[in-house]
């Protein structure tokens, strides 16, 4: 009787709803390779990962430029998942390390991002900088000053913010400053073209919502002639290389229902 009870007590244990939710988030990086995704660098080919910019090593996703020539020359990259997502969270856990690439530029220091309802990358340009979507921005501090994380960036697009269209490029968060090399936890609930939440540490730090097409952007405006719908409800997801070194350990998602 008590063998049997025992078992039954284990049983509970793997089936029990703590088990259950961990088993529903996706390891969109799974610690070996990129098998799952799609590089795009700027003035480069689809699938061209020039000087090894992403790689992943002793289990850690890493963009770096030590094989890198010259200057930097505005070689910006993105590394796209190649499923895209409308509903979800996305959970990141990033640090920034080392010094910036040579002559990369000055606002780019320790700055990467997670791009957010992104274009596909065959879709992009040659030598566009950046996909169209919607950019939470991670930064790391200087050593001295305040400098947020889980920021927004705009590439083509616009979002509404306090119920009223929002133009502004870049918008910090609410977050606080992380110096040096720690590792940074940032999650992304994402509702298509309803609300999206940046949180650290489960608090949030910035909310938006209706992710749409900027007229104004020539790369946004090639996609609304191709008769993409001027509101986003969805879309890649891609991270960032923008000439500093960062690493990322984690990147897992959870769909949310419709």
């Amino acid at each position: 009787m008590f063998r049997r009870a025992h078992w039954l007590f284990l049983a509970a244990l793997l089936t029990s709803p703590a088990s259950a939710a961990e088993e529903e988030w996706i390891q969109l990086f799974n610690g070996k390779d990129l098998n799952d995704w799609t590089v795009k660098i700027k003035s480069y080919e689809l699938g061209d990962n020039y000087g090894d910019t992403f790689r992943v090593e002793d289990g850690i996703l890493k963009v770096s430029y030590d094989q890198y020539e010259g200057r930097f020359r505005g070689r910006f990259g993105h590394l796209f998942y190649n499923k895209p997502f409308s509903n979800y969270i996305l959970r990141v856990e990033y640090r920034i390390v080392g010094e910036q690439y040579q002559a990369a530029p000055g606002w780019a220091i320790r700055n990467s991002g997670v791009m957010l309802h992104g274009q596909t990358p065959e879709s992009m340009e040659l030598k566009q900088d950046f996909p169209v979507s919607a950019e939470a921005q991670l930064l790391g501090g200087d050593g001295t000053n305040p400098r947020p994380t889980a920021n927004l960036c705009t590439p083509g697009t616009n979002v509404v913010m306090n119920d009223k269209l929002h133009l502004d490029h870049c918008t910090s968060s609410t977050s606080e400053t992380y110096h040096g090399d720690q590792w940074v936890n940032v999650e992304i609930e994402v509702r298509g073209n309803g609300v999206i939440r940046h949180k650290i540490d489960g608090k949030t730090v910035l909310e938006y919502s209706q992710v749409q097409l900027d007229e104004r952007d020539k790369y946004a405006k090639k996609l609304l002639d191709g008769n993409a719908d001027k509101m986003v409800s969805g879309g890649t997801i891609s991270l960032q290389s923008e000439g500093h070194p960062v690493q990322f350990r984690k990147v897992e998602l959870k769909e949310l229902p419709e």
